[in-house]
């Protein structure tokens, strides 16, 4: 079979010095650089300049999901099926006999067609058929990128079925704001939520828990080494964290705050999502070290369309799915959060 080569990815840059190369495959974030205090630009997120060594990264197992677009349904589904209108839907497993972001080629392995580019702004396509990876329904998904010139950069994702399905997409971007050097330990984490979803060893949701006593309280800012190097049984299934945040308040808002005390660089990340997977890259030896970097992914509850207690990810036709998170790279000179 012919590998369709990787197109080359667009860059996109503001006047505040924050720049993001976005590729067509798997409408992937491989690179955004951010200045510090003083002005000097490095890497804050991690992934692979080379088109040709994504791919690579993301066969056979993903490749930790660096950057890409995750779906038809990103994180993770039990048993890799669920009910539909009174029909089940077996889908394709990846994860022992569970389904995680999409099934084994899931939007993430997929070239997206470019629409619209230009300095600022890109926007992409791609054509999910009937059927693909056992998801009922063909869908028709727009990704679009837009980088402001205060460093903030939008993602939104819209889509449209022609049968019920169930869609939650999610950009994975893998954030260090060091400046790629140590691990994301001594970054300072603030996030606006009461409450999380408690995990079993497969990762996979059970039970609401308020995150009060816990270490995952981010009520107020905190070291995120806190957590890595907490004994709590939820931090120790996890590896350091791979829960999701019931967040707080509708629509689009600012729901999580990240500051590397040491070069000042901060990252406020606002969503109209009702939950936010912090995964503290725990298995992340097969690419870099455990614990590089930090993802805050703005998205549907896991499991959601097993979970009829849960806010509902089902797209009917004649709908319009929509998803959005902001990103805004910005300066602390005194410490935002510290």
């Amino acid at each position: 079979m012919t590998i369709a080569p990787v197109p080359e990815p667009l860059v996109l840059a503001s006047a505040s010095g924050v720049t993001a190369a976005i590729s067509p495959f798997g409408a992937r974030l491989i690179r955004i650089d951010a200045p510090d205090r003083t002005g000097r630009v490095e890497r804050v997120l991690l992934g692979y300049d080379d088109p040709e060594a994504n791919r690579r990264a993301a066969l056979p197992d993903g490749g930790a999901y660096l950057g890409a677009t995750c779906g038809r349904v990103a994180n993770r589904i039990a048993d890799a099926a669920f009910a539909l209108d009174g029909v089940r839907h077996r889908l394709a497993a990846n994860e022992g006999a569970h389904q995680r972001h999409g099934g084994p080629v899931g939007f993430d392995r997929a070239n997206w067609t470019v629409r619209e580019a230009s300095p600022n702004h890109v926007t992409m396509r791609h054509h999910s058929p009937d059927g693909d990876q056992g998801f009922p329904g063909a869908l028709d998904i727009t990704s679009s990128f837009d980088l402001s010139d205060d460093g903030e950069l939008s993602i939104v994702y819209t889509a449209r079925t022609t049968r019920p399905t169930h869609v939650n997409l999610v950009s994975h971007g893998y954030f260090n704001l060091s400046g790629g050097s140590g691990t994301i330990a001594d970054h300072l984490l603030r996030v606006d939520a009461d409450s999380f979803l408690a995990i079993d060893a497969d990762q996979l949701p059970q039970d609401v828990r308020p995150v009060r006593g816990t270490p995952f309280d981010f009520t107020a800012a905190r070291r995120v080494g806190s957590l890595l190097e907490s004994e709590d049984e939820q931090a120790r299934l996890s590896r350091g964290g791979n829960h999701n945040f019931c967040l707080k308040g509708v629509g689009v808002r600012p729901v999580a705050w990240l500051e590397h005390p040491g070069s000042g660089r901060t990252l406020t990340l606002s969503t109209d999502q009702p939950g936010l997977q912090l995964y503290a890259a725990g298995w992340l030896e097969e690419v870099w070290r455990p614990h590089a970097a930090l993802c805050l992914e703005a998205q549907a509850w896991p499991n959601a369309c097993n979970r009829p207690d849960f806010p509902p990810t089902r797209l009917d036709p004649g709908e319009r799915y929509r998803s959005e998170v902001r990103l805004r790279f910005g300066v602390a000179p005194e410490g935002m959060l510290g």
